[in-house]
């Protein structure tokens, strides 16, 4: 394993600006996907074992997902200040964008292309979150607990959610507790 100091960082606070300005500006309906690839595949800025963690902290905050994360991580390499120059990063640009995106829905919302496109980009952001848990996946190996405890909860967690439509705050805590519970008591026997 690497020292800490020899692991890849963002050089700046403006290539974390200029990083989770492009990061932003690739997701469209859901960004775990794109975050996953850049922070871990691309820049290394986090191992998976680390991103599966700061994703399941960033989970359990209020508000959105991946400003969490880009706060913690800008936390992680600057501080206070390389957490609010991520937060800018995330949404600066992608503001605007917005912005001008809603001034053209406005006005061409209703027509049929502008309709079937979106539901198109709909279907592609579920493909590409159900491809980004399986890659993750792998990750699962080195966890405490039998894979097959962990495909268990995996399951439970989709009948929760799709078939009993429990909402996710239930289902998290529940399946979480759960989860955390088990780690919990395998840690200790094993520690023993």
């Amino acid at each position: 394993m690497t020292p800490e100091t020899a692991r890849p960082r963002p050089t700046s606070l403006l290539d974390l600006f200029i990083s989770f300005t492009v990061l932003a500006l690739q997701g469209f309906g859901g960004v775990l996907a794109v975050v996953q690839r850049e922070m871990v595949e691309r820049k290394k800025w986090l191992t998976p074992e680390e991103f599966i963690e700061d994703w399941a902290v960033a989970q359990i905050m209020p508000g959105p997902n991946v400003v969490n994360l880009s706060l913690m991580i800008g936390d992680r390499y600057f501080g206070l200040r390389g957490a609010l120059v991520a937060l800018a990063g995330m949404l600066c640009v992608p503001l605007l964008v917005v912005l001008v995106l809603a001034l053209l829905y406005a006005q061409y919302g209703s027509h049929p292309g502008v309709t079937g496109a979106l539901r198109g980009m709909a279907a592609v952001t579920a493909g590409m979150i159900a491809a980004t848990g399986l890659k993750l996946a792998s990750a699962l190996r080195r966890h405490p607990l039998p894979r097959w405890q962990n495909a268990a909860i995996a399951l439970l967690c989709v009948g929760f959610v799709l078939v009993l439509r429990l909402p996710l705050a239930y289902t998290l805590l529940v399946l979480g507790g759960l989860g955390y519970a088990l780690t919990y008591r395998k840690l200790k026997g094993g520690a023993a």
